[in-house]
């Protein structure tokens, strides 16, 4: 490889270094805003330790991919063997990780939905109506996902203010403004007219998966694309490193 191709490879790792640099910093502050948040979906998945934990993740894995990027960008620029291979090893455990992660999340699909249904039907059956911080999320969900309950509206008979109120009451996030009489609440409790609930037909569970087979050109697009990132910081990263200052090896003394 000659000199020109060893500093357009440096420049070029310099370069998507810093691209997975600012990626690590969007996924940092992706999992800090679902953990803080209070109208995040994590709010109503409080008593979950695994969404916890996956948020966490989350940070770690974008503080890591900062570091990393860092690490990649000082390695290319000083033509540093040391860092260089550091930050190979680093970015191929990453790559690992993803790819054991994405299979274990296909590959265990049912367990997690069938978690998130206990979850969500125990925050249906306490849900106050107070305008608590977890009734608020529930209620930003439901108003901006037309959605109610998480597999119908049935999820929302076992709540216990419902259940013991003598009038029909309905959560008002749920409520269809199409089919609504009178006026219009965005959470709580609102009074029905008739047995029949004026609310959304479709559960939250198939608002969401309607949402991701929509949006899976993007979310494959972003995947693929961070992988390929990937893998040329790896092939970049070798390259150099297997050829700078490989001249000066050549001038040794031979004996």
């Amino acid at each position: 490889m000659g000199k020109g191709c060893v500093t357009t490879s440096k420049y070029f790792l310099f370069l998507f270094n810093l691209i997975f640099f600012l990626f690590g910093v969007v996924i940092l502050g992706f999992g800090l805003w679902l953990l803080l948040d209070n109208q995040s979906f994590i709010v109503v998945l409080n008593n979950s330790t695994s969404v916890k934990v996956a948020c966490y993740i989350l940070i770690g894995v974008g503080a890591f991919s900062m570091l990393m990027g860092f690490v990649g960008c000082l390695g290319a620029i000083y033509e540093n063997r040391c860092l260089l291979g550091l930050y190979f090893t680093c970015l191929l455990l990453i790559l690992i990780a993803q790819i054991t992660a994405g299979a274990l999340m296909y590959f265990q699909k049912d367990v997690m939905n069938d978690e998130m249904s206990k979850i969500v039907a125990k925050v249906l059956d306490n849900y106050p109506g107070n305008n608590s911080t977890t009734e608020q999320a529930w209620d930003f969900i439901q108003r901006n996902m037309e959605c109610c309950g998480w597999t119908g509206r049935q999820d929302w008979s076992g709540n216990q203010v419902i259940s013991n109120s003598s009038q029909m009451l309905f959560p008002c996030s749920c409520q269809n403004a199409s089919l609504a009489s009178g006026n219009f609440s965005g959470s709580g409790f609102c009074e029905a007219q008739t047995p029949d609930w004026p609310v959304y037909d479709t559960g939250c569970a198939a608002s969401a998966e309607e949402w991701l087979i929509t949006n899976v050109g993007v979310v494959l697009g972003i995947c693929l694309g961070v992988a390929f990132i990937e893998l040329l910081g790896m092939i970049l990263s070798v390259c150099l490193c297997r050829n700078i200052h490989k001249e000066e090896y050549t001038k040794v003394p031979k004996y």
